[in-house]
């Protein structure tokens, strides 16, 4: 079964200094139907206003995951982290038994572009845990294939994850396929980040997502470039 759902149909929350797109309920955003997907609770697409950003603030079990889009994103945090990432980079932070830390956007003229993703851990009261993966340069997600961000055995050599999950992002060029042989057992969502692709008799461009289930396989097909995560899940 696949259920599409498009960019345009997520949850806005407008802040002045930050424009966000709810894919699941969140903040003032409110959808009984749109609670999460499997263990994926949080999926947002924040822009951040140049010089501004979310000040200090905690967070507990779960697995937080940003994906840096455009931009240089400054990050604080109570395990003695500072440092900046620029857009292609990804982070993980295992809040655990408990986390603090900041976001802001370090420059004073460019918007910072970041998706920040919320997986539930199958574990409560860890310990907090940071993780970051340098992809490519000029904002690049990948190379022409499937790449795995995050595992629960750190395959590939991704980051880890307190979660039977697997994140992935592909970057396929216009016309290039990507077959994928999926289990029936397990749920998959993907998102779009930027350009198209169809499956089957449908067309997802960026911001629209697909959710699946039940499937054995899939086959995706880019127009021109074309970007997405993929998430496998429990």
């Amino acid at each position: 079964m696949l259920e599409i759902r498009r960019s345009q149909q997520r949850g806005q929350g407008h802040h002045g200094w930050l424009n966000s797109r709810y894919s699941f309920s969140f903040a003032g955003y409110m959808d009984p139907k749109r609670m999460g997907f499997s263990v994926l609770r949080v999926i947002n697409d924040d822009e951040i206003a140049p010089g501004t950003g979310f000040a200090t603030h905690a967070h507990r079990d779960m697995e937080i995951i940003s994906v840096i889009l455009q931009g240089t994103i400054e990050h604080k945090d109570s395990m003695g982290h500072v440092l900046q990432l620029q857009a292609g980079d990804v982070q993980r932070m295992s809040a655990g038994t408990g986390v603090t830390h900041s976001e802001y956007n370090a420059s004073q003229d460019e918007i910072l572009h970041l998706l920040q993703i919320w997986i539930e851990p199958n574990q409560m009261g860890v310990t907090p845990g940071y993780e970051q993966l340098e992809l490519a340069d000029n904002g690049e997600l990948g190379d022409k294939k499937l790449k795995v961000l995050a595992s629960p055995d750190r395959r590939d050599g991704s980051m880890f994850l307190h979660q039977d999950a697997v994140l992935s992002v592909a970057h396929l060029t216009n016309n290039e396929t990507l077959p994928l042989s999926l289990n029936t057992a397990r749920k998959y969502y993907l998102h779009m980040i930027a350009g198209e692709i169809t499956t089957t008799d449908q067309t997802l461009t960026e911001g629209d997502a697909l959710t699946i289930e039940n499937e054995n396989s899939l086959q995706l097909q880019a127009k021109g470039d074309a970007k997405f995560l993929l998430f496998d899940l429990p």
